[in-house]
């Protein structure tokens, strides 16, 4: 398998993140030296600490999502690596609607990621997650789980058809999308999902798409097209 991934995005991301989390620790210090210096300007150093706070949070909740290890995409590397070569596997695309996606020889698999340590259940068609105390302290800095098979389906669909519109027509290229959790300390219990939903140590069966393989043409243009917005 070969995996590619727009690095200089995850950079950029993770270094604003680190910005955003010193500018707003040193709003907040200016906010406590500003009354001891200049007392008159009280309205200015609640302002400073009220802009830091949220600044700062700002910061830490991007640093979850783009520094925090273990990394999403590390991850799946590891849980695909002994995919065959025709397998090809993409992090953070441009102008699409998922961030990893997986061209196998028989079509595209969306692998919408959930990077969360907590037990998660899915029954009755609603999502619950089991709040412990640490998650609830890092609750306001973290990624929320939402609707992750909403989220998947979106993102196939939107994707089935920018293929379709790039083979006009000429090639079908089947999608479909699998929720997998990547934190080691996840835990999910899911009945009926609507889309496979698995923990790492089992992406590997869910991403085998059952029919015949693309023509070769289809999947070299799928291939060229996915390369070029990494």
């Amino acid at each position: 398998m070969k995996s590619l991934i727009d690095t200089r995005r995850v950079a950029r991301r993770a270094r604003l993140s680190n910005i955003a989390s010193v500018t707003g620790l040193l709003a907040l210090l200016a906010s406590v030296l500003v009354p001891l210096f200049w007392p008159g300007y009280m309205a200015f150093a609640y302002g400073l600490m009220v802009a830091g706070l949220g600044v700062s949070m700002m910061g830490i909740y991007f640093a979850n999502r783009w520094v925090k290890k273990p990394r999403p995409e590390v991850s799946l590397d590891a849980a695909l690596k002994s995919l065959s070569g025709a397998h090809r596997l993409y992090h953070y695309p441009s102008s699409l609607p998922c961030d990893h996606l997986l061209l196998t020889p028989n079509g595209l698999v969306v692998l919408e990621t959930v990077n969360l340590g907590s037990r998660f259940t899915y029954k009755n068609g609603r999502w619950r997650e089991m709040i412990g105390i640490g998650r609830a302290l890092r609750y306001i800095v973290e990624e929320h789980l939402g609707d992750p098979f909403k989220s998947a389906t979106n993102a196939a669909q939107l994707l089935e058809e920018r293929v379709d519109q790039m083979l006009e027509g000429k090639s079908r290229v089947p999608v479909r999308a699998v929720v997998v959790f990547t934190h080691p300390a996840a835990q999910i219990d899911v009945e009926n999902p609507p889309v496979p939903a698995c923990m790492l140590e089992k992406l590997k069966k869910h991403v085998q798409i059952q029919g015949p393989r693309l023509e070769q043409a289809a999947y070299e243009q799928v291939a060229s097209y996915l390369d070029g917005l990494i």
